[in-house]
């Protein structure tokens, strides 16, 4: 992974070359260590990017009078992105978007559009094919939305992994350029369908590029290929 501080100097490589043999993170800080890091195809989520359709189980016998019903969950609405300059609430939020959908409330198309919306508008920094990779495609959208299946997300921590901290200790002005900060955030994922709202979860973590410039709201710039602890 490529290591880019807003010193093109011969001592930046060096020291993006040191931290790749220590950690899979890349500090998007310049436009080109970012631009190689967006258009590369190397490297694989920890996750996978959608979880495949869930089988629905056996309808149930209808509840006799005796037995109350249980209200049906209300549809979630599509992901809108915090007003925050808090780079780690800001990740731990668009990390809740990014586990979470609904087939019963949208379509994979405006969940995707939705999700873009989370991005920088500063283009040279966005990757939104980072973000796309997260949501299921239409194909298998329109399998999951035929068994109404949906997700939720808990989120149980977030930080700056250890290498970025470092590194910014070393360069304190590496980043101004583009004011991008990685954070990895954890938590769980819970998918559930008709049939069965309690269909099963599973332990989440990404790290994310998160841009926050000093006068105004963070965004996302994209989601690292690799998790950085």
């Amino acid at each position: 992974m490529v290591q880019r501080f807003t010193h093109p100097g011969g001592a930046s490589r060096v020291r993006r070359r040191a931290l790749l043999g220590a950690v899979a993170l890349v500090v998007l800080v310049a436009l080109a260590g970012l631009t190689a890091y967006l258009t590369r195809d190397g490297g694989s989520l920890s996750e996978p990017p959608a979880p495949a359709p869930s089988s629905p189980t056996a309808s149930s016998p209808a509840p006799s009078p005796s037995q109350p019903r249980t209200p049906p969950l209300r549809p979630r609405a599509l992901p809108v992105p915090p007003e925050t300059h808090d780079p780690i609430a800001f990740g731990k939020a668009a990390a809740a978007a990014l586990w979470s959908y609904d087939t019963r409330a949208y379509s994979q198309t405006e969940l995707r559009k939705a999700l873009h919306g989370w991005l920088t508008t500063e283009a040279k920094y966005a990757d939104s094919a980072s973000v796309d990779k997260l949501v299921p495609s239409p194909t298998l959208w329109k399998e999951m939305a035929a068994n109404g299946q949906f997700a939720t997300a808990k989120v149980h921590e977030g930080h700056f992994p250890n290498a970025f901290t470092q590194a910014l200790q070393e360069d304190p002005g590496a980043i101004t350029d583009a004011y991008v900060y990685a954070v990895t955030v954890s938590g769980k994922q819970s998918i559930a369908w008709k049939g069965s709202t309690t269909g099963g979860a599973e332990s989440r973590t990404a790290t994310l590029a998160v841009q926050c410039r000093p006068h105004q709201p963070c965004a996302l710039a994209g989601v690292m290929p690799s998790v950085a602890p």
